[in-house]
């Protein structure tokens, strides 16, 4: 099956809409901080041919993927094998001092979701792994084994928003004494039988749990928290940020930073507003945009995307 079949881009019209006026230049630089199997990237650099584009990802796998995938492009393209936390220091790296366009599409890939070996999803069997980048040393199996009933009801509870996050903290840590939990079959067996019948909502009751996992082992929160203030400040005036977030933890983390740089710093009272008081951002879509229904129904895993993106009015004072 071709790479085509397996990975379809998210919302790909309306990124390259949003970005274009930013990066549509020659010698435009656009940063794509979480490359996958470069479905995104190769579009963009297939529309707009004075683009140089920057590949960030930290799966050393995805990234070949991608090299094989962008090869055509020549020099226009460089790779870095880098979690997009690192985004400041791998274009400083490359020696740019700012660039035109940013696009976050956040969340698990589709060939991680693909590859059961992986262990991020609950419908099939896996050692229990979850890293997106295979060099580092945290895994869902550690995390199992050795984090206490309160640290596992705390992800549980944060990254999953899961209700039931106390029954299941406690019935793992009755469980590990006797039986190391390594694959994700002996999980999803250990959830489904912990869950009331009275307590079961639509879906699967082991997704939020598999979903609080994979975002602590991989720390998804925090890296994205630090990576969009990050990408804001190396943006040129004029440039833009598009972000495709998939679960509400996420999209709450990138509302919060473009609302708090879209808005007036000026006191409240002051007769004028002077210029190192107004926005350093300018809001381009209302609210969260959603996928539509026809890329719903072609590609499933657009449905749950939010969708936000900003542009860049001038640099602090």
């Amino acid at each position: 099956m071709g790479i085509d079949k397996i990975h379809t881009p998210v919302m790909l019209e309306r990124c390259i809409e949003l970005l274009g006026p930013a990066i549509g230049r020659d010698g435009a630089v656009l940063v794509d901080t979480t490359l996958g199997m470069a479905g995104h990237a190769e579009a963009f650099l297939e529309r707009f041919p004075g683009l140089t584009l920057i590949g960030l990802d930290r799966d050393l796998e995805a990234l070949a993927i991608a090299e094989e995938r962008l090869q055509r492009f020549g020099d226009r393209v460089e790779l870095v094998h880098a979690v997009y936390d690192d985004i400041d220091e791998a274009v400083e790296g490359l020696g740019y001092e700012e660039v035109d366009g940013v696009l976050f599409d956040l969340g698990v890939s589709s060939m991680q979701l693909d590859r059961a070996e992986r262990g991020f999803s609950y419908s099939q069997d896996a050692p229990l792994d979850m890293r997106m980048d295979g060099t580092s040393e945290l895994t869902a199996e550690v995390i199992l084994a050795t984090y206490s009933e309160v640290q596992l009801r705390r992800i549980f509870w944060e990254y999953g928003e899961e209700k039931l996050a106390q029954r299941y903290a406690r019935r793992i840590v009755d469980e590990r004494k006797t039986t190391p939990l390594t694959t994700s079959a002996q999980l999803v067996e250990l959830i489904d039988k912990a869950t009331p019948a009275a307590a079961r909502r639509t879906g699967h009751p082991a997704k939020r749990v598999f979903q609080a996992l994979r975002i602590e082992v991989n720390a998804e929160l925090a890296v994205l928290e630090r990576a969009i203030p990050r990408a804001i400040d190396l943006l040129a005036v004029g440039g833009r940020v598009v972000v495709l977030a998939y679960q509400s933890l996420e999209d709450r983390i990138v509302k919060r930073e473009f609302q708090t740089r879209s808005a007036s710093t000026a006191p409240a009272g002051l007769p004028v507003e002077l210029p190192e008081h107004s926005p350093e951002l300018k809001l381009l879509v209302r609210g969260a945009e959603l996928a539509m229904p026809e890329e719903i129904e072609e590609n499933p895993r657009s449905k749950p995307v939010r969708l936000r993106a900003v542009e860049r009015l001038r640099r602090p004072a």
